[in-house]
């Protein structure tokens, strides 16, 4: 869901248009210092959030600036380098981890006390604790100098427990997936799970955020199931049978 960056075109005479990549939701483009994509029912739910997380001094989320005439969402565009599979080498260092479990807790925080009256594109989850971004991983996160310092793509946040997203976090950083080439061994996946807990600030036990890891990934590949039939991306089934697969396979673990 997240977006990267690709080639530049010319739309307007005067107008430069960057394609942005790596989304496979729905099409993103950039245009000077403003970053516009479609919008939707949930998208006044979404605008509120950001608002209310500037508001709240967290500063490192878009800016809500409006719907174009063509029904359009525009928001500011956060700087830095936003990875995409294959994920470079520097996704997997400590300083990656740790700042990206520091800025979801900030995150996190700053949604405290907001408006939770929807829309929503994605189903709330008990117990609402937060806003969960719902798609929180290094793909959707602005990274500097190999730290994290800004978040995209909010248009699946929904109400839920902060171990929701921390376990998509997991999910996509340790990370706990069959897919080994980041070239971990299982020790030290369990050492980068039990890292993220306490860089987080969280009260889970790693037994408690595998078990989340799995509740999360058989939701998200129902929800990706369906998002296939409505957006026409019969594609998107493979995404849901590997999150199957992952699940199963923590599962067998365990």
């Amino acid at each position: 869901m997240g977006a990267g960056r690709s080639l530049m075109r010319v739309e307007n005479e005067g107008d430069q248009v960057e394609v942005l990549t790596g989304g496979n939701m729905g099409a993103v483009t950039r245009v000077g210092g403003t970053v516009r994509r479609m919008a939707g029912e949930w998208t006044p739910a979404v605008h509120r959030l950001l608002r209310h997380c500037r508001e709240a001094g967290f500063s490192t989320v878009p800016e809500p600036l409006g719907i174009t005439d063509g029904g359009h969402e525009i928001l500011s565009f956060v700087e830095g380098t936003v990875p995409s599979y294959p994920m470079p080498a520097w996704v997997w260092s400590r300083e990656a981890l740790d700042s990206s479990a520091r800025l979801m807790r900030e995150y996190h925080d700053a949604t405290t006390g907001c408006d939770l009256s929807g829309p929503w594109r994605s189903p709330s989850h008990e117990p609402v604790e937060v806003i969960c971004h719902y798609d929180f991983a290094p793909y959707n996160i602005a990274y500097q100098h190999g730290g994290a310092v800004g978040i995209i793509d909010f248009d699946y946040a929904s109400p839920g427990p902060r171990l929701w997203d921390l376990a998509y976090l997991a999910y996509r950083i340790v990370p706990v997936s069959t897919d080994h080439a980041d070239g971990f061994m299982f020790t030290e996946r369990e050492s980068r799970l039990r890292r993220l807990l306490e860089v987080y600030g969280s009260t889970a036990t790693p037994a408690d955020l595998l078990d989340m890891i799995v509740e999360r990934l058989l939701d998200l590949a129902t929800f990706t199931e369906t998002m296939a039939g409505e957006l026409g991306k019969p594609e998107l089934n493979d995404h849901a049978a590997f999150y199957r697969r992952d699940a199963e396979a923590i599962v067998r673990a365990r």
